[in-house]
């Protein structure tokens, strides 16, 4: 069971979100072999104010 985990900054919207899923399954099954129905993907999406770069949170830029 390949099980993908993807952090994300909020903000993209749902049709991209599963598109994004749609990929990386395809992705997964071409590459390891596995059906598409034992990939898993995990989206986790944070905050601005939660996620900073170089000392600056993205909310700050």
């Amino acid at each position: 069971m390949p099980l993908v985990h993807i952090e994300l900054i909020e903000g993209r919207t749902q049709a991209q979100l599963s598109q994004l899923c749609k990929d990386v399954t395809a992705a997964i099954v071409k590459n390891t072999g596995a059906p598409a129905e034992h990939v898993h993907v995990v989206l986790s999406e944070m905050a601005k104010d939660r996620y900073a770069v170089g000392g600056t949170l993205k909310s700050e830029e």
